[in-house]
């Protein structure tokens, strides 16, 4: 199924929509439905969170279809995210209001190139402090923190390898249980 691009509409347009299971995002002002996720998206996502529950120093993780809303025409639907203790105040009934402190990105056929490029862009004007792309099908974690307002690589790494995050206390995270 190919991601579907509806007429453009505002936030306000966007959260008056029917509740919904699915993923829905408003990006520029474009509202886009992605297809169901594939048993091995959901299995990266499942690990995932099971690793930062491990090692998260409090605040709260999030996982899709929860939105998080950063102004009126951009409202994407992170695969999983974690806002830190610090900013619990963001969270609102419907959606996370402002960037959260990690967003996590698990790559499908038809959300890629969004993932690698709009929401990339849009994630670093926000301010999101740290942006994971995981790319299940090649077994790999493209990992970037904020400095001065820019997204820096701080690596990609392959299954084999671990990696830190300075949000996590410089917890070691092993990219194999991301793809177990």
């Amino acid at each position: 199924m190919v991601d579907m691009i509806r007429a453009r509409m505002t936030a306000g347009e966007f959260l008056a929509l029917p509740e919904t299971m699915a993923i829905q995002e408003l990006l520029d002002g474009e509202v886009h439905m992605a297809p169901p996720p594939t048993v091995e998206h959901q299995s990266a996502s499942m690990n995932i969170i099971a690793l930062l529950l491990k090692i998260i120093p409090g605040g709260r993780l999030f996982h899709a279809p929860t939105g998080v809303y950063f102004d009126e025409a951009n409202i994407p639907e992170p695969d999983v995210f974690w806002l830190s203790a610090d900013h619990l105040g963001q969270i609102k009934a419907r959606y996370i209001e402002g960037a959260p402190d990690l967003v996590v990105e698990i790559f499908s056929a038809s959300t890629a190139k969004r993932d690698k490029e709009d929401k990339f862009h849009l994630y670093e004007k926000h301010g999101v402090r740290e942006y994971w792309m995981v790319d299940p099908s090649n077994a790999y974690v493209e990992v970037y923190t904020l400095n001065e307002g820019l997204f820096v690589r701080r690596g990609i790494y392959e299954k084999a390898d671990s990696f830190t995050s300075s949000l996590f206390g410089e917890a070691l995270i092993p990219v194999a249980d991301i793809f177990a």
